[in-house]
């Protein structure tokens, strides 16, 4: 019998190289863990995206970003009320692509010895004001790598967020305790009650310092960079109507104020146009507060008793959120809990309350009266 043979083709195979796997990996909490507040998150993560991972961040609920940062590591603490949590920690790659860790842990606890009921007297508060910028765009971003610093090193309220839309309602809020008029082009006086009234029965001393204002004393809407919109105590008769209008100075008397040792108790700074990121970049406003307030916190007269509140006035437009939108907020000062991430949700009042707590004043204008100071940062 003679045998045949077919020839059978065999595939061929091709082989690809398989860019590896993105991965978060967290060291600390361990899932399904009971633990005391503050919490300790340390990750780290790894991507196949070759430009390398952009951030990390930390999701205490659906939707709620409690911490993000640059970079492939994560170690921060987050303090958080008692209860379970369904937390994520994510990466975000350069991209477009991210991966996550989901882990449940169980706060027992917030340390006793950690928090205060009240807010701790100062001797100077300060209130500066940026623009326009959502939380995210801001916290963890590359662009502002000063500003981030501070956040790292003192408190920030990762659930803080803006009344209104546009800026002036939100510059109101702040200082009036209600957004009083959302037209961005207002240029009357305002009769309204406010926080220089309430300073002035109280006996403290104030000034709002103003990048690019004409002269001292100025109440016009005229002169950009400078924009009176972002000046608010400018519209009220309390200032407008009396020599108190001369408390408003350009920016330049700071530096010299603070050398001096006679800054005022209460000050409000605005930075222009081109430096709070209204019409410059991120990253431009974060070389001006590195330039500009760095030396104020480094000063005796701020390490003895001075607090610092660094805002966003309000989000991106399509952010609406509680009314403006999720913003960036900082607590800076000797008594402030270093490191602290606060998960309260607070607004414009609460930064209100919080300041003229600090000076001890106890009369409060608007929504403030009955606005909660923001107690767990210190």
């Amino acid at each position: 019998m003679k045998l045949h043979f077919r020839k059978l083709a065999l595939p061929c195979f091709v082989l690809f190289s398989l860019p590896a796997l993105a991965t978060v990996s967290v060291s600390s909490p361990k899932t399904g863990t009971s633990m005391s507040s503050p919490i300790h998150f340390s990750a780290t993560a790894t991507t196949g995206c070759a430009s390398g991972v952009s951030s990390m961040g930390i999701y205490t609920a659906p939707y709620v970003l409690a911490y993000k940062v640059s970079g492939s590591t994560l170690n921060t603490y987050l303090t958080l009320k008692a209860g379970t949590y369904n937390t994520v920690v994510q990466e975000w790659d350069k991209c477009g692509g991210s991966s996550k860790a989901s882990l449940t842990i169980t706060v027992t606890t917030s340390t006793s010895s950690s928090t205060t009921s009240t807010v701790p007297a100062s001797s100077h508060v300060f209130l500066l004001v940026e623009e326009n910028h959502s939380y995210s765009s801001v916290i963890g971003s590359s662009s502002m790598p000063y500003l981030n610093s501070l956040a790292s090193k003192y408190g920030l309220a990762t659930q803080y967020y803006a009344n209104t839309h546009p800026s002036i309602g939100n510059y109101f809020m702040m200082t009036a305790g209600q957004t009083i008029t959302n037209n961005d082009s207002l240029c009357s006086t305002l009769t309204q009650d406010n926080v220089v009234r309430h300073l002035l029965t109280a006996g403290k001393t104030w000034k709002a310092y103003a990048e690019s204002l004409p002269y001292a004393g100025y109440t016009g809407c005229g002169g950009s960079p400078y924009a009176r919109k972002h000046n608010p105590l400018s519209y009220f008769s309390d200032v407008v109507n009396s020599s108190e209008k001369y408390n408003l100075v350009p920016f330049t008397k700071f530096a010299s104020d603070l050398a001096n040792h006679t800054l005022p108790q209460f000050s409000f700074i605005v930075p222009n146009l081109l430096h709070d990121a209204h019409d410059g970049s991120l990253a431009t406003a974060d070389a001006w507060l590195k330039t500009n307030i760095a030396p104020l916190i480094a000063s005796s007269t701020f390490q003895n008793g001075g607090l610092l509140i660094i805002l966003f006035d309000e989000s991106v437009d399509s952010d609406t959120a509680h009314g403006g939108g999720h913003v960036a907020t900082l607590v800076i000062g000797p008594k402030v809990r270093l490191g602290h991430k606060s998960t309260v949700m607070y607004q414009h009042q609460n930064a209100l309350k919080t300041l003229m707590k600090a000076l001890g004043v106890s009369s409060y204008p608007g929504a403030a009266s009955g606005a909660a100071a923001m107690t767990d940062m210190f």
